[in-house]
């Protein structure tokens, strides 16, 4: 079966431009009833077929879809075939890099001769709003709920979700991925090499108040920077080289691992857009008076050579790369990342700190905008022959076990062939020679899935780095915040009119001040050069006060559920 399922799939990839497998342009539309009499489409029972033999026979469907460069052909992935077989739904994949999409994008979405739907579409709240509500090229999703049971079920339970993906004129015209750990809104977390550290403790150097050098040590401004300063003036490694080692070091306005957290020295709750939500209100970081104190404050460091320099213009697969080495060849005295385990040869060498509690005594996190919802996923066009079936397909993915398998890869590759003792998904070892992550890549499309709370429970384990992580930041990170207060800046639907202001000043906003935070925190920032940021920053010029406005009515409107 797996041998026919290619091979139909390579027959219908070659004639992707005349759409439909063995058929033209002019595909036969058939009404639901239609589909219903001839081909047995069902939606109702997600555990059937949707169509019947004669479906699999006399229907198919074209999808576009980027890819990683190590993953497999969609067509000859198992999980694909899987979905058929439980299916009878037939869908011919066309892959492209992911360079390959970025470039052709926009030209697809005016003009998808032969495409009937997109994977991994990465639509924008403006190209939805052009090609959706705008053109009504997108198909809209939400008039065909009836026949995705699966999905209906998530948005009946989950008013987020549904609020964070329905368009300005109450439609929704694109399927989210939905992968709910509870990790991205604190992408940081501060190590420290533990061997540098009883050092400089032995030599008199800091005095830790009798703590122990161990996961959850607790360090001031003062005794951060007396260490920092050790590690700089000291051949910790051993390698009679005082000048390789990195006293701390990070990846300047990185997704994960940034430089966020020492912010929080400030009671600020940073992150790289420097948005945030504080009492109901969408606030900019940088326009806060605590910004400017805790800029001159980490300019002393940059100056005095704790911070490396190479932070600010390191790429994350350098600041990785620089972290390996084991004895004499370690050179990170302290970094921030997720995990010590990514960075390091040997993590035992390093322990997790809370964070660094300032020189006023504040102690919090960077809390980020990094979304678990992705909006944009997969999009249908609205002339796509007989969509309720490929809608249906599509639905199925949201089948706790099936969005497993999408996200990690199939049952006897990612998983084993036995669930374990609570009904739950068993990660096999990856094979001699493979690691995880490579295994990930090359068998699991990503994209199209629902994982959270209750998947997690009793579906699908979290993979043991992932739990290592949330452990981490359970203890380090989220009780360091108030919920309450401060809250990320969600998914957000916009009028056209705010879009149009959202483009003209967004890019404006963001090169201004990546240009100039990093310059202060280099050359130093006086009361004077503050007091003509804000108001440069506020004026139409960069247009932060036309950006607040914009992203607080929509934020009302998300509150509001409208």
């Amino acid at each position: 079966m797996k041998k026919l399922f290619t091979a139909m799939a390579i027959g219908c990839a070659a004639v992707m431009a005349f759409a439909a497998c063995g058929q033209t342009d002019n595909r036969e539309q058939n009404s639901t009833e239609e589909l219903k009499e001839k081909y047995g489409y069902q939606w109702t029972d997600t555990s059937k077929p949707i169509l019947n033999a004669e479906g699999a026979k006399n229907l198919s469907f074209n999808v576009y879809s980027s890819k990683n460069a190590s993953a497999k052909d969609y067509n000859e992935m198992d999980i694909m075939q899987t979905l058929y077989e439980q299916t009878n739904v037939f869908v011919s994949w066309e892959n492209v890099s992911e360079s390959v999409y970025g470039e052709n994008k926009t030209l697809k979405l005016g003009n998808h001769e032969g495409i009937d739907a997109i994977y991994h579409a990465g639509l924008t709240s403006n190209e939805i709003l052009k090609f959706g509500v705008d053109r009504g090229e997108l198909l809209a999703i939400s008039d065909y709920l009836e026949y995705m049971p699966n999905f209906k079920r998530i948005l009946d339970s989950r008013s987020d979700i549904k609020k964070q993906i329905t368009s300005i004129d109450g439609k929704i015209y694109a399927l989210p991925r939905v992968e709910e750990m509870g990790l991205l809104q604190n992408p940081n977390l501060l190590f420290i090499n533990k061997a540098w550290t009883e050092k400089a403790v032995s030599d008199g150097h800091i005095d830790l108040g009798g703590q122990e050098i161990k996961d959850g040590l607790e360090l001031n401004a003062e005794q951060m920077q007396n260490l920092l300063t050790y590690f700089k003036n000291h051949d910790m490694n051993g390698n009679d080289n005082s000048n390789d080692e990195r006293p701390l070091s990070f990846v300047w306005n990185n997704w994960q691992g940034n430089q966020c957290d020492l912010y929080g020295m400030f009671g600020l709750n940073d992150n790289i857009e420097h948005r945030v939500i504080k009492d109901g209100k969408v606030t900019y970081t940088v326009l806060d008076d605590a910004f400017k104190e805790a800029t001159q404050f980490l300019h002393d460091w940059v100056a005095d050579g704790l911070i490396d320099q190479v932070s600010f213009e390191q790429s994350q697969n350098d600041f990785l790369a620089n972290g390996k080495g084991t004895g004499g060849d370690e050179r990170y005295g302290a970094f921030y990342w997720w995990e010590s385990e990514t960075v390091v040869t040997d993590p035992s060498h390093y322990v997790c700190c809370k964070p660094l509690i300032g020189p006023n005594g504040k102690q919090t996190v960077c809390v980020s905008n990094n979304p678990e919802i992705s909006t944009g996923e997969v999009i249908f066009f609205s002339d796509t022959p007989n969509v309720e079936v490929l809608l249906t397909y599509f639905d199925r993915y949201y089948n706790p076990e099936i969005s497993a398998q999408i996200n990690y890869g199939p049952i006897g590759i990612a998983f084993e062939e036995e669930k374990d003792a609570n009904g739950k998904l068993v990660a096999k070892d990856p094979p001699a020679g493979k690691t995880t992550d490579e295994l990930r890549l090359e068998n699991a499309p990503l994209g199209l899935c629902f994982l959270s709370e209750n998947e997690w429970k009793n579906v699908v384990e979290m993979e043991p780095r992932a739990q290592l992580r949330l452990e981490r930041l359970g203890k380090y990170a989220t009780p360091y915040y108030d919920h309450d207060k401060i809250k990320p800046v969600p998914n957000l639907q916009f009028t056209q009119a705010e879009l149009n202001t959202i483009l003209r000043y967004q890019t404006n906003v963001d090169n201004y001040l990546r240009e100039n935070i990093i310059k202060w925190l280099r050359n130093g920032l006086d009361d004077a050069t503050w007091e003509s940021h804000v108001t440069r920053a506020k004026s139409n010029a960069v247009g932060i006060d036309e950006l607040l406005k914009v992203y607080q009515a929509a934020y009302d409107r998300y509150v509001q559920g409208n």
